[in-house]
């Protein structure tokens, strides 16, 4: 399951820089439960580096406010890990490093961590682009190294989905 869920990344990483080089947009990661591999799966297409902007693993709340602008109220409220969080850090990686898409991941990846509201495997993503910006919820199953796999191969769609919404959004104002 770990190649297909790697191998699944890797088709939406090219899907992805494909799409950006082909428009000239640029994306920013913030990244909390996966840890950098949203950048690694982008950094390894060619071309990466003509939009891919920076990759920040804001795993403290701290990073979180002081790099993404998080407000310390959110995190204080929702916690770490709520669509409130994921929201800001997206928002925060495309308008504070000036990208075009800003991509968000924060979660539980367990083993330890979770609760009954939040239990292992809960994991927000957040894409921001020009004053929309998207949220979904996972409940993942599986090990760690499994949960931070489905949730890099899940933000990459989700990021796929927003470039292609974009595009509608611009043909609609032409």
């Amino acid at each position: 399951m770990e190649n297909k869920l790697r191998t699944r990344a890797k088709e939406l990483a090219d899907q992805v820089v494909c799409n950006l080089v082909s428009h000239g947009w640029t994306v920013t990661s913030s990244e909390s439960c996966t840890g950098g591999l949203i950048s690694a799966e982008l950094v390894g297409v060619a071309g990466a580096s003509n939009v891919f902007s920076q990759g920040l693993i804001t795993y403290s709340n701290q990073s979180k406010e002081s790099l993404l602008g998080v407000r310390h109220e959110t995190l204080e409220l929702f916690g770490a890990v709520s669509p409130q969080t994921a929201r800001e850090m997206a928002f925060g990686s495309r308008v504070c490093y000036q990208s075009d898409f800003g991509l968000s991941s924060t979660g539980i990846a367990g083993p330890d961590g979770g609760s009954e509201s939040k239990p292992v495997g809960t994991v927000y993503l957040s894409c921001s682009y020009e004053g929309n910006t998207l949220v979904r919820h996972y409940a993942f199953s599986g090990d760690r190294n499994t949960v931070r796999d489905k949730a890099t191969a899940a933000a990459l769609e989700l990021l796929l989905d927003c470039i292609r919404e974009k595009e509608k959004e611009d043909q609609l104002c032409e």
